[in-house]
């Protein structure tokens, strides 16, 4: 009788006779190849466009993320891995396709833990004369059928899907909540409470100060509280749209109308949780060129010398953004993730063929990252 490879750190290593040895995942990855099949057929059956971006660029844009360097010989030129597809689709958008989406791998110099790899792989989707609420159509549409695909080939119900000791239900409308109504009701103040917000870090320990003495933004401070405080009263079992972050917080996002002269401005955004994990978020895309100029050098303004490594101004978006970019959508999904939802695997490990693993002739271990 086969028992399997049991070693976590020789299943991920020797994938192959973890394949053979053990049914569940090759059923999981097959099950992560029909979910990327369905995926795009249901964005071809709303008139979405696949495309692809540069992997090798210039400047690593679409997100606050470190990457990976290497260089061109050839042009003498040093290049990143991207961090996301986002601003070269848009591009696409100032061109003419109305609908595109990317299924893109993306790296990021960054932690390991059981949600996080450095190689990852997302879903883009970009809609003119869309916004960030025909984005959360889309995205609940698309992951109820994607749940459908997956409880049918486990025999079960989408609306009973199991996840470690988590039951979802992804046949009922998703719940929606503010920002700042989750932010009031974990903290019992308002976020534009700046003195109860610095007290309230305070209390905690967490930083508030940078290592030059001088005080955190206030909008830092608010985020933390945010994820480290009112994050857990998401319910895990309830797919949650959480809309309308902190505009300072959202660069390539449309500013919400009406609250620019509030103590925290807003943004058309919005993050998708599910089973206690970020999905991704969706945005009311910022088009207006001189306001998207403005927003990347205040995410300039006072970084370290290290982070002045990669992050830059992108002028040739700024001008993509002047010749015209219509009022757009977009959005963002984990596929990892989303797979690791929908066949009930806790680690990201789980259902990626090859995960990133130490090798043993540097100290390699038999234990699961922790996160960082």
């Amino acid at each position: 009788k086969r028992l399997g490879l049991q070693d976590p750190d020789a299943r991920y290593r020797q994938r192959y006779v973890d394949m053979w040895s053990n049914p569940d995942t090759t059923r999981t990855l097959m099950l992560r190849s029909r979910l990327m099949s369905a995926m795009r057929r249901y964005l071809e059956r709303h008139d979405f466009v696949e495309v692809e971006t540069p992997v090798l660029q210039t400047q690593a844009g679409g997100a606050a993320a470190k990457p990976f360097f290497t260089h061109m010989n050839a042009l003498h030129l040093d290049l990143s891995l991207r961090i996301a597809p986002e601003l070269y689709l848009k591009r696409l958008l100032v061109g003419g396709m109305p609908r595109v989406f990317e299924v893109s791998r993306n790296f990021r110099n960054e932690g390991l833990d059981k949600s996080h790899n450095p190689e990852f792989t997302s879903l883009e989707v970009y809609q003119a004369f869309g916004n960030y609420e025909t984005m959360m159509e889309l995205t609940e549409g698309l992951i109820r059928e994607l749940a459908q695909l997956a409880a049918s080939e486990q025999g079960i119900s989408a609306s009973a899907m199991p996840f470690g000791d988590l039951i979802i239900d992804y046949d009922k409308a998703f719940e929606k909540i503010t920002y700042a109504q989750l932010f009031e009701k974990a903290l019992g103040f308002s976020m534009g409470d700046m003195d109860k917000v610095r007290a309230a870090c305070e209390a905690r320990h967490f930083k508030t100060k940078g290592e030059d003495g001088s005080a955190i933004a206030d909008i830092f401070l608010v985020n933390e509280l945010f994820e480290e405080v009112a994050e857990k009263l998401i319910d895990p079992a309830r797919p949650t749209f959480v809309m309308d972050y902190p505009a300072s917080l959202s660069p390539l996002t449309r500013p919400k109308p009406g609250t620019e002269q509030d103590p925290v401005p807003l943004a058309d955004r919005w993050d998708l949780f599910i089973g206690g994990m970020e999905i991704g978020p969706a945005y009311t895309e910022l088009n207006d060129p001189d306001i998207q100029a403005q927003k990347f050098r205040e995410q300039l303004a006072g970084v370290d010398d290290e982070e002045s490594t990669f992050r830059t101004f992108d002028e040739d978006f700024v001008n993509a953004l002047k010749v015209g970019m219509p009022p757009a959508g977009g959005l963002g999904l984990g596929m990892d993730r989303l797979v690791m939802l929908l066949g009930n695997q806790r680690t990201i490990r789980d259902v990626l063929p090859f995960p990133m693993m130490r090798p043993l002739n540097q100290g390699g271990a038999n234990t699961e990252p922790q996160p960082e």
